[in-house]
């Protein structure tokens, strides 16, 4: 998984809109696979981005908006909805059969509902941190996001949409999340 981080650029903004772009692209490959069994490596590395990249965000981005901006609550409050809403219907396409149609269907509307949360972060969330934050601290929470998503849950965990459950039961879920994808990939 780690080879599918995003490694730069440093500044949080840039480095999150440089994931989103990555996970638009990981759903293409999904979706596009030449053989539908060629989906499950691809989607198994876009769950754990997903997964990773949500408990970031959740832990580092959404608290500071909440601070920075007076509207923050109202902003923040409709990413968790889209977040959780996304988060269910991820576990729920963990358990079809890859090569399936229902799958297809279900991963398009989740390439979707990602997407539009994308924008949405990108439109209502990044410029109040690019036009309340500093440079210095943006750099800083890029160094935040990267190490929350170093050890987030690689898997989709509804209802641990806010940052105090993120810190209370993530550790946990995530040492959970990484033995059961190592042994998934042990026995293929």
């Amino acid at each position: 998984m780690a080879d599918m981080l995003v490694q730069s650029p440093q500044e949080v903004v840039a480095f999150l809109k440089a994931q989103h772009n990555l996970i638009e692209d990981m759903f293409e490959e999904v979706l596009h696979a030449s053989d539908p069994k060629a989906r499950e490596k691809p989607f198994i590395e876009l769950r754990q981005l997903l997964a990773v990249h949500e408990t970031a965000e959740e832990m580092v981005v959404h608290p500071r908006v909440r601070r920075e901006a007076d509207s923050g609550d109202g902003i923040v409050d409709a990413r968790l909805q889209e977040e959780h809403e996304a988060k269910e219907l991820l576990a729920q396409i963990e358990k079809l059969d890859i090569t399936s149609q229902q799958f297809i269907d279900e991963v398009t509307k989740l390439r979707g509902a990602v997407l539009d949360h994308a924008r949405h972060e990108e439109d209502e969330e990044f410029p109040v941190l690019e036009r309340e934050v500093d440079d210095d601290d943006l750099k800083r929470m890029g160094t935040a996001v990267r190490a929350a998503e170093a050890i987030a849950p690689t898997r989709p965990h509804p209802g641990v949409e806010s940052a105090k459950l993120n810190f209370a039961v993530g550790p946990f879920a995530s040492m959970l999340d990484r033995a059961r994808d190592l042994i998934q990939q042990a026995i293929g």
